[in-house]
């Protein structure tokens, strides 16, 4: 008995170094994470660099008690059922297919129904099967393609709009504002642009940030009456009170000068309303002319809305300007963590990169979610450097789900590939995994590719058994 308990001794002690030494191997199959040190900045998890989604958004007080205050006084019949209605088609809302497109598709239609007319032989009326030639390429056509019709946002359209979408077009520019306040605390914008500004949601949002330093908001709008509508809200619903956010300039047009730039450019929601690929790379280039530090560009979570915006992107960082004024190059500050092709893109059944905010709305006691794509691109010398290797995480692309003792991630990396993560503190470190726990959709990791020494069931997004 006692050689069997020393036998035992000795195989237990072997056995507990042979976990170590492979727990020590597993380590190091893993790319090293940073030590706290290095990107912690003695700051909590659940405050680390990476996070930048923000808890439930609630409308400035000012601008909820003049936005109710306006609904009150309307004469707008069925007001929220419109409301709904207005909702859902901006959502389910496509692109206007292209002219050029369409006339392409009409000639081959033509010509394959002339085909199969002549291919039945006996005495052709000719006329009469133009006719109806012409009707079944129509038909096809209205089937086919999309029927874009440009929204003209009159007063009542505009109170619809309102109610719609005033709270959640908020809480998705706040959100995707807050992704410039924390990774480059040192911007203090002078001076804002918006583009399509609607109900002036852009300068709420950006006021909530840099009241103090925002002494010129310009917003553009060709509706007059949605520019009166924004000044309204501005001043709480009584055009005698002064406006609760001062310097604010309302244009339907955009200043004439090419020189003219501003420190923060954005522009929410807009670009789908415009019908051409021409017409929206000329409207984003002249954008991107005018911006001196940061793009901002939102649109739907759809994947309408995304591709917009990877269209937009493109355009930008391939220099498609003319006019140059201002040489410096540009860079995609948020989400994308690369300037290459989106991946999603490549992906057999395309899904859109968006991300979501959860917000109250204007009436009730339950919280809606906002589900919005953005873009932001930067001048190269005001990307922020003081971050060191932050500026090089992963973006999270989808909820994390944090399960026992691991976390699966998805996320898209630095190098242009998606991937699926499952983050243990085992092989990536106490503080990667309690951030991991502690991050949301949208957030970034401190998690560097290492492809070389990534194992098989890493790449196949299971856990190595160490």
């Amino acid at each position: 008995m006692a050689t069997w308990n020393y036998v035992s001794c000795i195989f237990c002690h072997r056995s507990t170094v042979v976990r170590r030494i492979a727990a020590v191997r597993c380590l190091s199959a893993v790319a090293n994470p940073q030590s706290q040190a290095d990107f912690l900045n003695k700051e909590p998890h659940k405050r680390h660099p990476g996070v930048t989604h923000l808890k439930t958004l609630r409308l400035p007080d000012e601008l909820l008690m003049a936005a109710r205050s306006i609904i009150e006084r309307s004469q707008v019949i069925q007001l929220p059922e419109r409301a709904r209605k207005l909702t859902n088609f901006l959502w389910s809302r496509k692109r206007a297919a292209e002219d050029s497109t369409v006339r392409k598709k009409a000639v081959s239609l033509e010509k394959e129904l002339w085909k199969k007319a002549m291919e039945k032989g006996g005495d052709l009326d000719e006329q009469a099967v133009a006719d109806r030639i012409k009707r079944d390429v129509l038909s096809e056509l209205r089937r086919t393609f999309y029927h874009w019709t440009p929204l003209k946002y009159d007063e009542e359209l505009g109170m619809v709009y309102m109610v719609a979408k005033l709270a959640g077009g908020y809480a998705a520019v706040k959100r995707a504002l807050n992704e410039i306040k924390k990774r480059d605390p040192t911007f203090a914008p002078r001076s804002l642009l918006d583009f399509g500004s609607g109900l002036g949601t852009v300068a709420w949002a950006s006021h909530a940030f840099w009241s103090a330093t925002l002494n010129e908001l310009v917003c553009v709008d060709i509706s007059g009456s949605m520019n009166i509508l924004a000044e309204r809200l501005l001043k709480g619903d009584d055009e005698h009170n002064e406006a609760h956010i001062k310097h604010v300039y309302f244009r339907q047009f955009l200043p004439i000068s090419p020189k003219v730039q501003f420190d923060l450019v954005a522009s929410a929601f807009t670009l789908s309303e415009i019908p051409g690929a021409k017409e929206r790379e000329e409207a984003v280039i002249t954008l991107w002319r005018k911006t001196a530090s940061y793009l901002l560009l939102v649109e739907n979570g759809t994947k309408e809305g995304h591709q917009i915006l990877m269209d937009a992107r493109d355009s930008i960082l391939q220099n498609k300007d003319e006019i140059v004024h201002d040489t410096r190059p540009a860079s995609v500050f948020a989400p994308c963590p690369h300037e290459a092709s989106c991946p999603k893109l490549a992906l057999p059944s395309i899904m859109p990169c968006n991300f979501q905010q959860v917000y109250m709305p204007l009436y009730g006691r339950n919280s809606l979610t906002e589900r919005f794509s953005y873009l932001i691109m930067t001048r190269e010398r005001h990307h922020p450097q003081s971050e060191g290797a932050v500026v090089d995480w992963s973006r999270l692309i989808a909820p994390p789900k944090a399960r026992t003792r691991h976390v699966h991630c998805h996320l898209c990396r630095p190098d242009g590939q998606l991937e699926h993560v499952v983050v243990t503190a085992s092989k990536h470190g106490r503080d990667v995994y309690r951030c991991a726990r502690n991050s949301e959709w949208g957030d970034r990791l401190p998690l560097v590719p290492d492809d070389d020494n990534q194992t098989e069931d890493d790449k196949n997004g299971e856990p190595t058994k160490c």
